[in-house]
């Protein structure tokens, strides 16, 4: 009875350190490249629906790959799917060396979105593994345990946007007045700042390829539990047609789409809230490391909290949160609404393991696809940003400055996120 209520079997441990240590690598990515969006912006001197396409690239890249990475780890093992997602991991962030030598923003895309090949890999593979590695009535908790490091990762990619990059760039120098001096200077003078900045920028990333190289030879070496036999016979027709007809799977797919929208609106675009507020874009970053320290604590409080209750009425009562605060991100100028912009991350903070654990629950061996459509739902944080960031550069909507407009798109999320909660947790009484 013991070992059917431990979250992680000891016969489990040691595998579920190494694939949760990936959970913190790919949160590492995923934010040192958020605040990429303003940096970018100010350098390559373009609008913020441009620059939003960083994230178009970053989480365009889950999108195509996620059904390939379902298909050949089913085909093959968990850790062939881990090993060639960390390879493709460290590719696309030592292509970053290349494309500053260059000075294109599209290189800086492509290397995104190779990078992204790799993460699509990670997500599918370590997700189902988690859930895999011990009984299926801790399943969903023992997933919100290990993601519960994936924001540990975040906030030192954070930190280090913060601290080694958006405050070193000379483009983001103000004068007295709060002006951009970079905007004032001349084309030489300019591409001589542009150099320097893209090289700032390039650095980072490839000292993280250089660190994933050594993750793969770790992991590559390490013994790790599989499944019985491979699936050389996939009928990966038969299973979709499973899972489109489930209806609890379908909705949780939908719901995955706009939280992963939310989330990247949120800690995307707190810089352009601050900024329009008149604070510098280094400063503004140490606001997206409260929101995520938040993100963290709330994170392990929601974890404890699901011995107690249950997992469905959580996601209905956090995603109302997630509106009441979105609410007056919007509707409130000036520093309070900012205040409510980091406290949002309270709400997020259990959404995605949650949606994945009750889309999946139950599906058996079609789990590892039906993993690949949730992790092609992160499509949504390709899509959503650039639309914000064209709402954004509309400058005032009404009476509204329109970055505080622009949040009304996080909070359509929540509330799809809470009819699924709602839903499922209805379903789930009966």
């Amino acid at each position: 009875m013991k070992t059917k209520n431990k979250v992680v079997p000891s016969e489990y441990l040691v595998p579920f350190i190494l694939i949760t240590s990936l959970f913190a690598l790919w949160g590492f990515a995923n934010d040192i490249t958020n605040p990429m969006v303003a940096a970018f912006k100010t350098v390559m001197e373009i609008s913020n629906a441009k620059a939003a396409l960083v994230q178009f690239a970053f989480y365009g890249g889950y999108a195509t790959m996620a059904i390939p990475a379902a298909l050949i780890i089913k085909r093959y093992s968990y850790k062939v799917g881990i090993i060639i997602g960390l390879a493709l991991y460290a590719v696309g962030a030592l292509l970053f060396f290349p494309a500053a030598q260059y000075e294109v923003f599209g290189f800086f895309l492509v290397s995104l979105y190779i990078l992204t090949f790799g993460l699509a890999f990670l997500e599918t593979t370590a997700n189902p593994y988690i859930l895999s590695m011990g009984p299926e009535e801790t399943a969903t908790r023992r997933l919100n345990l290990a993601q519960s490091f994936n924001p540990m990762g975040s906030i030192l990619g954070m930190f280090v946007a913060s601290q080694l990059i958006l405050s070193a760039l000379e483009s983001d120098k103000r004068d007295a007045a709060g002006n951009l001096v970079f905007e004032t200077l001349g084309a030489a003078e300019k591409a001589a700042i542009r150099t320097q900045d893209l090289q700032i920028i390039r650095n980072p990333y490839v000292i993280l390829g250089l660190f994933v190289i050594i993750m793969l030879v770790v992991i590559a070496m390490a013994k790790m539990p599989t499944r019985a036999k491979a699936d050389h016979t996939i009928h990966a027709k038969d299973i979709f047609k499973r899972l489109i007809k489930n209806v609890k799977y379908r909705e949780g797919v939908i719901a995955q789409v706009f939280y992963v929208g939310a989330q990247i609106m949120c800690w995307t675009f707190i810089i352009q809230y601050a900024d329009n507020l008149g604070i510098p874009k280094a400063e503004a970053q140490r606001y997206n490391i409260v929101a995520m320290a938040i993100f963290i604590l709330s994170r392990f409080i929601s974890t404890f909290l699901m011995k107690y209750l249950n997992a469905r009425l959580m996601l209905t009562l956090f995603a109302a949160g997630g509106m009441l605060t979105t609410a007056g991100v919007i509707l409130i100028e000036g520093m309070p609404g900012l205040y409510l912009l980091v406290a949002t991350s309270a709400f997020m903070s259990l959404m995605f393991p949650t949606i994945y654990g009750i889309a999946l629950e139950g599906l058996g061996d079609d789990a590892t696809l039906g993993a690949a459509g949730l992790v092609m739902a992160i499509v949504g944080g390709a899509l959503m940003p650039p639309l914000q960031g064209f709402i954004i550069d509309q400058g005032t909507i009404g009476w509204l400055p329109a970055v505080n407009f622009s949040f009304i798109l996080p909070l359509i999320c929540f509330v799809v996120i809470g009819i699924y909660g709602y839903r499922t947790l209805k379903t789930h009484l009966n």
